[in-house]
């Protein structure tokens, strides 16, 4: 068996309990495989992965075993249910930047969101780690102690921060949360170039996301067609959100359309993405 730098490395020997300073970077590998083939996934996230490739995502942003990572807006845990353990398992620390609960504004959906996300995640240590929450929002303070983090993954959040330049507050978090050197990974729905980014249809314009990054003091280290679907006309009736897995029959606010016809985007699958690299200057 080979490691990454094509040095032969002989049989390896797969021990869960095995610490990270003892780990081969092949063993790492394993783990993080292990992490994204887990029945602890649940099916139909892991339906996902032919769109979504995680394993193949984590490899090209850099995850390393025992990085500090910070997730921002987990939602539901689609990412946290494979960076929690494999961090768990390699010594690392997972951070999730939820929702603010010193935001007055914050909706109550928000605080329950957060809730149920604590009490999926937090306090269970043989799996997932020591998971924290940090609150975050339009004012909310640091994410971290200054420099102290390895990489913070964004995924498909960037184009619902277009509006009042909240973008310009999230991604200067993030540098202040990020060693020297540290990683910023961005996952995001692709508009065609030169796209107005503020259209409103969950779409942003690759150029757009690097122009903002750049602004906060990160450099592109590096971009990928991991999550690329060419299939995508990106001129959907309701957005983005007319494909899977959302699968929106209606304007936002109104009832589904019972007649609307699927088949055309359910054969798209899911949106094109642009994959990012970003490094901490």
């Amino acid at each position: 068996m080979f490691n990454r730098r094509g040095i032969l490395l002989g049989s390896l020997i797969i021990a869960p309990t095995l610490a990270w300073p003892a780990l081969a970077i092949g063993r790492s590998d394993v783990i993080l495989h292990q992490a994204v083939a887990s029945d602890t996934r649940s099916a139909h996230d892991q339906a996902r992965d032919r769109y979504r490739h995680p394993e193949q995502s984590l490899r090209f942003w850099g995850l390393k075993p025992g990085d500090t990572v910070i997730e921002v807006q987990p939602g539901a845990g689609w990412w946290t249910d494979i960076l929690a353990p494999y961090l768990a398992r390699t010594h690392g620390h997972y951070i999730a930047a939820g929702a603010d609960l010193n935001n007055p504004s914050l909706s109550s959906e928000g605080r329950k969101d957060r809730a149920a996300f604590e009490a999926k995640y937090v306090g269970k240590p043989a799996l997932y780690g020591d998971v924290s929450v940090a609150g975050f929002g339009p004012t909310s303070g640091p994410l971290a102690p200054a420099g102290s983090v390895d990489l913070v993954l964004v995924s498909r959040e960037t184009h619902n921060w277009v509006r009042n330049d909240f973008i310009q507050k999230a991604f200067a978090d993030f540098h202040a949360a990020l060693k020297p050197g540290g990683i910023l990974a961005v996952e995001d729905h692709r508009a065609p170039a030169g796209a107005d980014p503020a259209k409103g249809d969950g779409y942003l314009p690759e150029a757009y996301v690097i122009e903002q990054a750049n602004k906060a003091g990160f450099v592109l280290a590096g971009r990928s067609e991991i999550n690329a679907n060419p299939k995508d006309t990106k001129d959907h009736p309701f957005g983005v959100w007319t494909l899977p897995p959302t699968r929106r029959s209606s304007p936002f606010g109104q009832p589904e359309n019972p007649n609307f016809d699927h088949t055309p985007y359910d054969a798209i699958g899911e949106s094109d993405r642009m994959t990012l690299k970003f490094v901490k200057r």
